[in-house]
């Protein structure tokens, strides 16, 4: 599944920098994640980067977006096309 990133946001801009699908973007005093970019990191690195680095804890799952290991690495694949 996606993740997202929840009010709890400082908008320190750790996250942005070390996602490699440049999933997130800065917005109206938050950052969001795309949904249809985000692929947990699959086919980086073992971890999702965004939650490792958030010193809030605002990037977590997002329940509205699941999907297996396989949907995200065809997602990763996709992207990197």
């Amino acid at each position: 599944m996606a993740y997202k990133i929840t009010d709890e946001c400082i908008v320190c801009g750790a996250c942005e920098l070390e996602c490699p699908n440049e999933a997130i973007t800065e917005e109206e005093d938050i950052y969001v994640i795309d949904p249809d970019k985000c692929t947990e990191c699959v086919g980086f690195f073992e971890e999702s980067q965004c939650a490792e680095v958030c010193p809030v804890d605002a990037c977590v799952p997002d329940p509205d977006h699941e999907e297996t290991h396989e949907e995200l690495e065809a997602k990763y694949q996709a992207l990197q096309g």
